[in-house]
């Protein structure tokens, strides 16, 4: 993590007004329970009988619970017990489509990760969702615990058309108007989410990380697709035909990476983990293009490695920097594995970045919040993220 000035004071509302007084209460409930009635009503705006109303519903969808008096001397009147989040009964399934792999996993109410699993992807889209059918409900059943599902994510990079639930173009995986809802409909028998993971992990960090509190926040993922996700009051954008956030083509001077758009110098190419691995290789490095072995020589600190993911970072620091100054946010997360791996590149990025930004004073600029669970939170964040503005709309299965 790091910060390139003090964090912002961030006082408002985390998450607009969607859902209803009930969506209110249970939004507030998560960012700052556990809490009693009263506190709820005046963070929310509601009346005390809104509140009791609300708080009736949600507890009786498991969503929230009442937690045992406090320990202490006993008060006059009617003892105010706090509500929080109940966690015993729901899980978000998810399952993020990679190039490498594909992360299946479970989250509870508050974005914690109760099992993932992670087996290669191979095929072409055909096939992978062939995969996803085969394998989720036998990970439900083996992970889930007999707790309800509330619905199935499923996430992926390049451009993603959530309306359609289809992948419309990822470059990387050559896939093209690809209806991923319309094959996975059946395996839950539940709402199916489908996303782009940057805005997944957008909605994520507005939830549950750095982004609590916040409405203005852009979200940069790099791996093999590079991508970014722009939230202004507190709602994550689209854009016309979900094409928002599109920044994998932004050129980079003196690259020569051939793109699969067919131009050469794109970002998404230079910066791609295949190629930061084959970069890897030909330094003689590791024996084979292997990112995940490059990653794994950076956690034990050999100084080549680091150094192709401090260049990594310089060259991302650009892209990171525009999207700061045209957007002016609150809050910038960056998720890049060798962040994950290595946190304190975090103050190298956040140098290069403070070298190309105009901005002052700057924004809160953090690596993602997730470490090594950030493909499983993505996965699953879509689903959390409706249940917490629609929670009355609630339909769950149970697992197995």
């Amino acid at each position: 993590m790091l910060s390139l000035v003090a964090p912002p004071t961030l006082g408002r509302a985390p998450l607009p007004a969607e859902g209803g007084g009930a969506g209110a209460v249970l939004r507030t409930v998560l960012t700052g329970g556990p809490l009693p009635r009263a506190a709820i009503g005046r963070t929310a705006g509601l009346s005390p009988a809104a509140v009791s109303r609300h708080t009736a519903d949600l507890s009786a969808l498991g969503l929230l619970r009442e937690l045992p008096p406090e320990d202490g001397p006993p008060r006059a009147g009617r003892p105010q017990l706090p509500l929080d989040i109940d966690t015993r009964h729901h899980l978000a399934a998810g399952v993020h489509i990679g190039v490498p792999w594909l992360t299946f996993g479970l989250l509870d109410l508050r974005g914690r990760v109760v099992a993932q699993e992670r087996i290669p992807r191979r095929g072409d889209a055909a096939a992978v969702l062939r995969t996803v059918r085969a394998h989720l409900p036998g990970f439900v059943r083996r992970r889930a615990t007999g707790r309800s599902l509330l619905g199935l994510g499923v996430v992926t990079g390049g451009w993603v058309d959530p309306e359609r639930g289809t992948v419309v173009e990822h470059g990387p995986l050559g896939w093209r108007d690809v209806p991923v809802r319309e094959q996975l409909l059946g395996v839950t028998r539940l709402p199916v989410h489908v996303d782009s993971h940057a805005r997944a992990l957008a909605r994520a960090e507005l939830l549950f990380g750095a982004g609590t509190g916040a409405t203005e926040l852009v979200h940069l993922f790099v791996g093999n697709v590079v991508d970014a996700a722009i939230a202004t009051g507190g709602t994550v954008l689209r854009g016309r035909r979900s094409r928002a956030g599109d920044i994998g083509h932004l050129p980079v001077p003196g690259s020569t990476e051939p793109c699969s758009c067919g131009r050469t110098g794109c970002l998404e190419a230079t910066v791609a983990q295949d190629t930061v691995a084959r970069r890897a290789h030909a330094r003689g490095l590791i024996p084979a293009p292997d990112f995940d072995r490059l990653l794994a020589l950076a956690a034990r600190g050999d100084a080549v490695a680091l150094q192709l993911f401090r260049e990594r970072l310089d060259l991302v620091a650009p892209a990171a920097a525009l999207l700061i100054d045209v957007l002016n946010p609150e809050v910038l997360v960056v998720s890049e594995a060798g962040l994950t791996t290595v946190p304190a590149l975090g103050d190298h990025l956040g140098q290069q970045v403070l070298r190309h930004t105009r901005t002052a004073p700057a924004p809160l600029v953090t690596g993602a919040s997730f470490g090594r669970d950030l493909l499983a939170v993505a996965a699953c964040a879509g689903v959390l993220d409706s249940t917490y503005q629609r929670p009355m709309e609630l339909r769950t299965a149970r697992a197995g």
